[in-house]
């Protein structure tokens, strides 16, 4: 079973976050059911933590046995785009009144949709109503 992992989950990590603990043991067990896979866009935001260098991120993920999956093929942009648009579909007919969510979200999901089997996040109902799909740890 691959499991792709959200920026968040490294990141709490990282900064020690009360969740860390949880996120170590459950990063464990995903290990021991299969690969673990982060996406350049998770990748890119991972070397923005302001506690790291592009050389620690990089030793950590060989370390962890976490492979970057540097190419997002077309399938992961159409459906990141299909995704996008009908969420800002839904925003403007909100007023604006949902939360405004980032581009990367969707091709986060997009990729754990179309090449793992599930996405490892702290937040799930970010993902939940716009990849109904998508399991989620």
């Amino acid at each position: 079973m691959r499991t792709a992992l959200d920026t968040n989950i490294l990141s709490a990590l990282w900064s020690g976050e009360r969740h860390a603990a949880g996120v170590s043991a459950a990063l464990g067990e995903a290990r021991g059911q299969g690969g673990l896979v982060v996406s350049a866009p998770v990748f890119v935001e991972l070397l923005a933590h302001p506690a790291v260098t592009q050389d620690f991120v990089e030793q950590f993920l060989q370390e962890m046995n976490i492979v970057v999956d540097f190419m997002l093929d077309e399938p992961v942009w159409r459906q990141a785009a299909k995704s996008f648009a009908a969420y800002a579909q839904r925003r403007r007919r909100s007023g604006g009144a949902s939360p405004k969510r980032l581009l990367a979200d969707f091709v986060i999901a997009s990729h754990a949709l179309l090449h793992a089997d599930r996405l490892m996040t702290l937040d799930p109902t970010r993902y939940s109503q716009d990849f109904p799909t998508l399991r989620i740890v």
